[in-house]
């Protein structure tokens, strides 16, 4: 077995060591735990996302609880009552709140943990195969250790990171899908080292993998997904690795039968579980008001209890003494003892200020509004059979308040699936897009595989009668210029490709009769409307973000030598022949597309003679083989080969907008929402999207490259973004539309800077969106932690894939869209949603009801309970401070439980001041929430002010008018309590303005309650057998039939809710009439798609795979066949041409009209011609 140097495998960084087929080497060093403790080396390959055992449960629960501080407030209230000394109240009025609340909310933590270990569950127990002794055996996924052999099986998830051996492809090739790590959707290839697949795959695999017991010595396991460093040493060699070598856990494996691998990394331990971002616990902006409140009001009440205490020992010091009956009952004690109890004992009294039933009905309506969001029928998504899902229940209420959305693109806002809908052949436009336009007859094409969404039949008639050999050769070059492998399903060929534009391109040419059959190293087969062609592939220039295009060198059947290339406008335009026909019609053809949103791509041809063939051939060759500046002496080679270009045509491809994403988009600008999108693509592909879903207006300004950086360096503090094109100076016009277009490179500048940070966000505030390209998942995250950093919004994001889930997790409000990049974006979601229009729904109705009721909650549970335990500190003024209560004891811990609860639970439930579809037609009004109106400290101050005058009326109001009469103590408890009820009861009639049965049945319900329960309470009956807990017998029965007692408690609650009735009253009549009503058109306004936008450079929307393309795969050795997805069949809204609509109203627009044939008939292939 090879050794290698430790020394300098820590100079290195290259210490992990793995070794093949030793479980004994691995098995000591595994890492292990217990409770907070954590050691060894080689993590296992569990997956535990669940944070209780059974050891741990209680403990932790019981921890986590009482770090609340109501919580522990209410403990040490238990532990006070204890104490007879101090204790005003018996033990059992708080004990058993405490204990009801602690219950229910650790049986909502085992539930979701338990959820948590389900699903755990069925991740750890997938089946594998694992070499052993006896050969491959079936195991789980948790039984999976470092150093061992898997074999991995077509359309199988790779369980752990793994360093591929060999496969049963040609050259231990094999293919992955990342969609779940990265989001794209194609395959990518690894390929294992020659010297395994030589060794492995010269006989039987299996028996020659018992004995491989070669030794891995690589990096520490990290996150970084497209990077690893390592050395393999077999056989007294030692053999580099490279990221091409490893298959990541959660990767699919496609296109490949059987692939074997060696587990380098597993578990926690992988990098896709460590690139996911640690748990973050979120609360609301509300919650976290909520807790200074109760903090305030924890030391609010510890001021009075001690002015209280201090009121006690004067009256012990200056008044008892000189009454007989409180001098012997004080005894020996001194007025300092006597006021040191009296202070713990107004601290047990007035708790129910701060009441414990708060935190479990806060929880209760947050669970029934998730209830709410799955039912919503118009959230449902038949495709798929998936409702909304409230994956938390802890952030409804900011639902309704958020102020920035952070949006994924690529199957987020589109589909994710490419359609070619048109194109430009020899200055024509071919296809119509309109919603009327007829799919194309294609029976005659025995290849047809369906899916295609492009209407023309003019175009099929000339290519089948071979009377425009422009639109022969255009097909020609997309049947041949590319890097997609084929494959053979039921007599027809699939593709798949590096990118989805390429697969597009493709299967348009397969579709219209040019059908790509096959490839080898230096061959390519096409069928040309039946007829078989081989075309001899020399050399192939795969693509790349820098050179933007990609051309494949072939010498055709007749032997001519045609260089054909595709790429972006700005790229091919400027390398074209100085005579090249139809180039000015084709440029005009490009900005139609653009103002289409369509995705461009150019399409070119070059003859080289034989001459130039062989020059170019042998310099390439010396430049393969340098060993100095290769790159730079092959990108000089490809641009010689790559001029002097004649233009062939324009595709035109679109990345089709999810349903309702354009309305949902405009919606929540309306409501004031900042829309950013963070996209991998390119920033041509994210502006025309930008577009096309209503992100910009048509005439908005785009900030981007320099323009942006003179902005944020201008000195001025408060930029806006109009900009006088002849003085070059920024003007602060607040009427200009602009948005910010930022790259990858320039956010690592920005976050890196905290002033430039800073106002970045401030400017993209004043704009009315922002686009963010080529961003890692990495900097998604980072953008969003800028945002939370310099502004004070709520912020919200969403996407599909995984390279979303840090994003979706950093920000206070994550959504997660069951997608076709697989379910992580789900699983770590706050929300999940089917499609990205329900979002339109989830913040403008049901955010906007959560905000609105959990605040109208609060403030009436803050005063009901305030008013009740603040009549306390009234009555002590006539009790000579001695703590003694005002109420009964049982009405204490039943007013809040029992007696008024249920009212409030339905105003959290069901309360809405507008119905949902009023909500979605005005989103105008939620702009409220993101401005917290209904909840902030001038609210709360005046809440706590109404609840002070409430309680002074429900105390001086009967003890006033009762006084005078031979009412006893009791009597005036009972008409207080009688009092209270009916107060808090009238306002919460006031506060409901959405009545339902259930808001009806719980009001009456509360009062029937109240006096059955205290005729029941005051019983003789229960007197008798227990004298000290039930005292007030038969007082309800003496205060029900006075009527004097009724009268007081008519007067006390009209006075009570006399200021509520009066603000009302004065809001409906000082509150100007028409200041609410909106006004709408009664015309219909169409929305058009054919404006002008800026110049031809932002036309070209051509995309790639990020990753390098599949060239030197072809060149080097012969590629496996794959598979590709239908394409959708559905057609877009917007109209391209019936005939070309905006060519003729571009053209009505400049004086010119369209041109017709001789015939007299409107021609259906518009030539460009620029108008003099």
């Amino acid at each position: 077995m090879a050794k290698r140097d430790t020394s300098s495998s820590e100079g290195t960084g290259i210490t992990w060591e793995v070794r093949a087929n030793c479980r004994y080497f691995h098995k000591p060093q595994g890492r292990k735990s217990f409770l907070c403790f954590r050691w060894g080396r080689y993590a296992d390959n569990l997956i535990r996302s669940y944070k209780y055992s059974p050891l741990t449960f209680l403990p932790l629960t019981l921890y986590e609880q009482f770090q609340r501080a109501a919580n522990f407030f209410f403990l040490l209230i238990v532990i006070m009552q204890c104490v007879s000394v101090i204790a005003t109240l018996p033990w059992y009025i708080t004990m058993l709140p405490l204990l009801t609340v602690l219950t229910v909310r650790g049986a909502k933590d085992l539930l979701t943990d338990l959820g948590r270990r389900r699903s755990d569950a069925k991740i750890n127990r997938r089946p594998c195969d694992i070499l052993t002794t006896q050969g491959f055996t079936t195991a789980q996924w948790k039984d999976i250790c470092v150093g061992d052999v898997l074999r991995i099986h077509k359309n199988e998830v790779i369980p752990a990171d793994l360093l591929l051996l060999c496969s049963t492809e040609p050259h231990s090739l094999c293919y992955v899908e990342t969609a779940d790590i990265d989001g794209e959707t194609n395959l990518k290839f690894r390929q294992a080292l020659n010297i395994t697949h030589a060794e492995l795959t010269s006989g039987q695999t299996e028996e020659l993998l018992l004995p491989f017991d070669g030794v891995v010595w690589c990096e520490e396991p990290n996150g970084q997904l497209y990077s690893f460093r390592g050395e393999l040493h077999w056989r007294g060699q030692c053999h580099l690795l490279d990221p091409d070598h490893i298959l990541l856990r959660g990767t699919v494996l496609r296109n490949t039968d059987t692939v074997y691998g060696l587990a380098i990394y597993t578990g926690s331990d992988s990098k896709i579980l460590r690139n996911c971002g640690s748990l973050k616990v979120k609360k609301t902006r509300v919650e976290r008001f909520l807790n200074k409140v109760v903090v305030t009001i924890v030391l609010s009440l510890l001021t009075v209890a001690l002015l209280l205490a201090v009121g006690c020992g004067l009256f012990e010091h200056l008044i008892s003494p000189n009454i007989e009956v409180l001098s012997a009952i004080r005894g020996n004690a001194t007025a300092a003892y006597r006021g040191f109890l009296t202070f713990w004992g107004y601290i047990i009294l007035l708790s129910p200020a701060m009441p414990i039933s708060l935190y479990i009905t806060f929880e209760l309506v947050h669970v029934v509004h998730c209830l709410l969001i799955g039912w919503d029928i118009e959230m449902y998504w038949e495709e798929n059979d998936r409702p909304a899902q409230a994956r938390t229940t802890s952030l409804n209420e900011e639902l309704g308040q958020v102020g920035h959305l952070l949006s994924d693109k690529t199957g987020t806002l589109t589909q994710n699936r490419l359609l070619f809908r048109q194109c430009c052949i020899a200055g024509q436009i071919y296809g119509d897009i309109t919603t009327k336009s007829k799919l194309l007859d294609l029976s005659w094409n025995r290849f047809s595989c369906g899916g295609l969404c492009f209407s023309d039949q003019r175009l099929v008639e000339r290519l089948r009668e071979r009377s425009c050999p422009e639109s022969r050769e255009f097909f020609t070059a997309l049947a041949l210029c590319h890097t997609v492998m084929s494959e053979w399903k039921d007599g027809l060929p699939r593709y798949q490709a590096a990118s989805p534009d390429e697969e597009a391109l493709v299967c348009a040419a397969r579709e219209l009769g040019w059908v790509f059959l096959s490839r080898t190293r230096d061959s390519l087969t096409v069928s040309e409307l039946g007829f078989t062609r081989h075309y001899h592939l020399l050399a192939l220039l795969d693509f790349s973000s820098k050179r933007r295009r990609m051309s494949v060198l072939v010498r055709t059947p007749e032997g001519e030598l045609k260089l054909y290339c595709k790429g972006a406008d700005i790229v091919i335009l400027e390398r074209l022949r100085k005579d090249s026909p139809h180039q000015e019609s084709t440029e005009q053809a490009l900005e139609v597309f653009a103002q289409n949103c369509l995705r461009t791509l150019c399409v070119a041809v070059r003859r080289v003679s034989e001459a130039q063939w062989t020059e170019w051939s042998h310099t390439l060759s010396e430049a393969a083989t340098a060993t100095v500046h290769r790159e730079t002496m092959l990108e000089e080679l490809h641009e010689h080969m790559e001029k002097e270009l004649m233009m062939l045509g324009v595709t035109a491809i679109e990345d089709r907008l999810q349903e309702g994403v354009p309305e949902t988009i405009s919606s929540l600008r309306r409501a004031g929402v900042k829309v950013w999108v963070l996209t991998g693509d390119k920033t041509e592909t994210a502006v025309n999207v930008g577009y096309a879903c209503k992100l910009m207006d048509p005439d908005t300004r785009l900030l981007q490259g320099e323009e942006l950086r003179q902005l944020l360096q201008s000195p001025t503090a408060d930029v806006y973004f109009h900009k006088d094109k002849e003085s070059l100076i920024w003007n602060t016009d607040k009427s200009g539309k602009a948005a910010i277009v930022v790259g990858g490179f320039e956010l690592a500048e920005l976050i890196k800077t905290p002033e430039m940070g800073a106002r970045f966000v401030s400017l993209s505030n004043q704009c009315q969106s922002v686009l963010c390209c080529r961003v890692t998942p990495g900097q998604k995250a980072e953008v969003v932690e800028l945002v939370k950093k310099y502004s004070s919004s709520i912020t919200m994001a969403i996407g599909d894939g995984a390279n979303d889930v840090n994003m979706i997790k950093t920000a206070h409000i994550g959504v997660g869209l069951c997608g076709v990049e697989g379910g992580q974006a789900v699983q770590n979601a706050d929300f999940a949603l089917a499609q990205f229009s329900f979002l339109r729904r989830l913040l403008l109705v049901h955010g906007r009801w959560s905000y609105r009721r959990i605040c109208s909650f609060l403030r009436y549970f803050l005063y009901k309970t305030s008013c009740f335990a603040l009549v306390h500190i009234w009555f002590s003024l006539y009790n000579g401070f001695s703590a003694q209560p005002m109420y009964e004891s049982w009405f204490i811990a039943l007013y809040t439980t029992t007696y008024t609860s249920l009212p409030v639970q339905c105003l959290g439930f069901f309360e809405q001041d507008m119905s949902a579809e009023s909500s979605l037609r005005w989103p105008e009004a939620y702009s409220a929430g993101q401005r917290n109106e209904f909840l902030n400290p001038l609210i709360l101050l005046a809440t706590l002010l109404y609840s002070i005058y409430t309680s002074i009326i429900l105390f001086f109001l009967p003890v006033g008018v009762l006084q005078y009469t031979d009412v006893d103590y009791q009597t005036l408890a009972v008409t207080v309590e009688m009092s209270a009820i009916f107060s808090v009861t009238i306002e919460m009639i006031l506060e409901t303005k959405f009545w339902t049965k259930y808001n009806f049945a719980t009001v009456l319900l509360s009062q029937v309650l109240f006096f059955l329960s205290t005729l029941i309470l005051h019983s003789p009956r229960l007197f008798t057998a227990f004298p000290h807990d039930y005292v007030f017998f038969g007082a309800s029965l003496n205060a029900f039939a006075n009527p004097v007692v009724w009268l007081v408690v008519f007067l006390t609650t009209c006075t009570a809710v006399l200021p509520s009735i009066t603000v009302r009253a004065l809001n409906v009549v000082l509150t100007n009439a028409n200041k609410h009503k909106i006004h709408s058109s009664e015309e219909p306004v169409m929305l058009q798609s054919w404006f002008r936008r800026g110049v031809p450079q932002r036309r070209s929307s051509y995309a790639m795979s990020q990753g390098k393309g599949f060239g030197k795969l072809m060149t080097l050795g012969t590629g496996p066949l794959s598979t590709v997805p239908p394409l959708d069949g559905k057609l877009a809204k917007d109209t391209v041409r019936a005939d070309s609509p905006q060519i003729a109203q571009a053209e009505a627009a400049n004086g010119v009209k369209s041109n017709e044939n001789k015939s007299g008939n409107v021609q259906h292939g518009i030539t460009l011609n620029r108008t003099e």
